[in-house]
């Protein structure tokens, strides 16, 4: 018998309290000292499992120069392949943000709806993949200053930032993915390079448009519209290069590129 002071029988008592809080629990089971565990038996609480870090997303650049007057011509098809992108994958990119017009945290994403006043908290997605799409509106010389503002803000590693642009130095509509380079030339991408404290580590979608006929001026070249059969050709490269992003974001840098440089042009697979 378990009797504790003025004579109170705590064995008796504990399994009244018992059948009263646990009344289907047995009536053997009593909670008197001879039944408590000790400590050196009882399991480590389990900690709950941390919840996953979230995924950096990638940025996809187009680079280009803003405006009207700009709009369809060689050196913003990089801006061009931003839009095809966006429509394929029902990403809005209306909102500016960093000096660009921006395809995170909006109100349109992914063909979903959602609440404006949180909208800024909220990424799209390829596949599974978070992405931000940026068209830099500070004139394709100083495009650096939006990219590498994004970049930073969201420490974004390099490696995950596709830059997509204009190239003389490949055939018309030819598409080229390199894993990092220089800036060929192209102010553009020398202002991202500048931007990114030199770093020439970071992929890129190159888009060719050509040489410039005859003894025409490279400057007016690059800021031509396109005919009717080039822009045939062109819209059919930027299907080519929607399907290479996904492939990139999805399936790893190797196998987009190998699917890019071996593509054939629209006069290929016609024959």
């Amino acid at each position: 018998m378990n009797v504790g002071c003025c004579g109170v029988n705590f064995g008796s008592l504990s399994s009244s309290i018992a059948a009263l809080r646990f009344p289907n629990w047995p009536r053997s089971l009593s909670f008197s000292s001879r039944t408590l565990i000790p400590f050196s038996s009882l399991s480590t609480p389990t900690p709950m499992d941390s919840s996953p870090q979230p995924t950096k997303p990638w940025l996809l650049v187009g680079l280009g120069n803003p405006g009207k007057k700009f709009n369809g011509t060689r050196h913003n098809v990089g801006f061009e392949m931003i839009d095809a992108i966006a429509e394929a994958e029902g990403i809005s990119i209306s909102s500016v943000s960093f000096k660009a017009l921006f395809g995170k945290g909006i109100k349109f994403c992914g063909g979903q709806r959602f609440d404006v006043a949180t909208a800024q908290e909220l990424e799209c997605f390829i596949g599974n993949v978070p992405v931000m799409l940026a068209k830099p509106q500070t004139f394709m010389n100083v495009s650096g200053e939006s990219v590498g503002a994004i970049v930073s803000y969201y420490k974004i590693p390099l490696k995950q930032v596709l830059v997509i642009f204009d190239d003389l130095d490949l055939p018309f509509a030819k598409l080229r993915l390199l894993p990092k380079g220089g800036h060929g030339g192209h102010n553009g991408m020398r202002s991202v390079i500048d931007h990114f404290k030199g770093s020439r580590d970071f992929p890129r979608l190159r888009i060719g448009i050509g040489r410039p006929p005859g003894k025409m001026f490279t400057a007016n070249f690059v800021l031509s519209p396109f005919n009717k059969q080039e822009r045939e050709e062109l819209d059919f490269a930027f299907q080519k290069g929607v399907e290479a992003v996904r492939i990139l974001l999805l399936e790893g840098f190797n196998k987009s590129a190998s699917f890019v440089n071996s593509a054939k042009s629209l006069e290929q697979h016609s024959q």
